[in-house]
């Protein structure tokens, strides 16, 4: 008799950060609106926190370490959270299946955090608070084109139909010099430079930080080698075009 795969088949440590998001912006939906600002100051990442006189927001001088992580776990609205919480769910999952759940969440935070350094290379003495995971969730998408964007040999090919499968990861040459991959990164760094100039003012209301986005991601495709159970492997050149 075979077995029934779950609906959500997605290891622990990713479903257990889902309900972290989703818990955390069901509190703040129940605040009142100065309790609400009051915890968004706290836990959002301020650059001017780390300014002359960034201890006069909440939280003081513990905050202004603190928000390198805390920041991860709000988000705008409701959109917002859907938006991220499906991304993360699908290069999350992708990422903690071959990290395991330890390495996952140490990865996931170097990832946010890098992304919020390069926010704050950017906005030095900024005021307003950036929020969201999106920075750590393109670390984990920056991670994941370095082993479901490689060629496959025929070896690869034979083991694909077995359940335990996983891709193996490129070294970060093969990585730099694969056409495709080289698209796909080519093509998210200048999503992200549009917005950097302004294009996301057409749409009323829409802000995106793309400065931690492009810090998470970087991060992610140049560090994940240290994270990966898995050993990178060497294509030839012709496999790699």
């Amino acid at each position: 008799m075979q077995k029934r795969q779950p609906i959500l088949n997605a290891p622990g440590v990713v479903v257990g950060l889902l309900l972290i998001f989703v818990g955390i912006h069901l509190v703040r939906s129940v605040l009142p609106e100065s309790q609400d600002y009051w915890l968004i100051e706290l836990l959002a990442f301020v650059p001017a926190r780390l300014s002359p006189g960034g201890s006069a927001f909440y939280g003081g001088e513990t905050a202004a370490l603190t928000q390198f992580v805390t920041h991860m776990f709000l988000h705008g609205d409701l959109t917002h959270l859907i938006v991220n919480s499906a991304w993360f769910l699908a290069f999350g999952t992708a990422v903690a299946r071959r990290t395991g759940s330890a390495r996952f969440l140490v990865f996931f935070l170097i990832c946010g955090i890098c992304g919020a350094l390069f926010y704050l290379a950017w906005n030095p003495g900024m005021r307003n608070p950036m929020i969201g995971a999106s920075g750590a969730i393109s670390g984990l998408m920056g991670a994941s084109f370095r082993f479901l964007l490689g060629p496959l040999n025929s070896a690869d090919l034979d083991a694909i139909a077995g359940e335990a499968y996983q891709p193996p990861l490129l070294s970060l040459r093969q990585t730099l010099t694969d056409r495709r991959i080289l698209a796909f990164i080519l093509g998210w760094t200048a999503l992200n430079i549009l917005f950097a100039w302004g294009a996301a003012e057409l749409a009323e209301g829409l802000n995106i930080a793309w400065e931690a986005h492009l810090g998470g991601f970087y991060a992610g495709l140049l560090l994940f080698g240290w994270f990966d159970r898995q050993p990178a492997v060497h294509h030839n050149v012709a496999g790699a075009e």
